[in-house]
C-alpha cells in the first residue's frame, strides 16, 4: 500500500454501533463527506489524498471538524461551501485556509 501524501477525516458523529447523531452530523457532516469525495475524484487524487469518516472530536461547539494529516491541521465550523477552498488551497497548494483553522 502506498502512504496518501494528506489524510483527511471528517466528524460525522458516527458511532460504533453504525449510529449517526451528534452535532457535526446535524450540521451537515455527511455533505461534507460527500463534497471531499466528489473533489477528490474530480481533480484524480484518489491515490494521493485518504478520506475518512470519524467519530466525535469532542469539540462539538467548534464542528463540523475536519482534520488534515500529516500536516496535523484542525479546522472548525466548516461548510460543504468550504470543501473547495480546502482542496486547493491547502490540499493542492500547501497553504492553511486561516479562517477555518483551530
Amino acid at each position: 500500500m502506498n502512504k496518501p501524501k494528506h489524510h483527511i477525516f471528517v466528524c460525522v458523529s458516527s458511532r460504533i454501533n453504525g449510529q449517526l447523531k451528534g452535532a457535526c452530523h446535524t450540521k451537515d457532516g455527511l455533505a461534507i463527506m460527500e463534497k471531499f469525495m466528489e473533489e477528490i475524484e474530480e481533480r484524480e487524487l484518489g491515490g494521493d489524498v485518504f478520506l475518512t469518516n470519524t467519530g466525535c472530536f469532542s469539540i462539538c461547539g467548534q464542528g463540523p471538524i475536519v482534520v488534515v494529516y500529516p500536516d496535523n491541521i484542525w479546522y472548525g465550523q466548516v461548510s460543504p461551501d468550504d470543501v473547495e477552498e480546502i482542496m486547493e488551497s491547502h490540499i493542492e497548494g500547501g497553504a492553511v485556509v486561516k479562517r477555518l483553522a483551530i
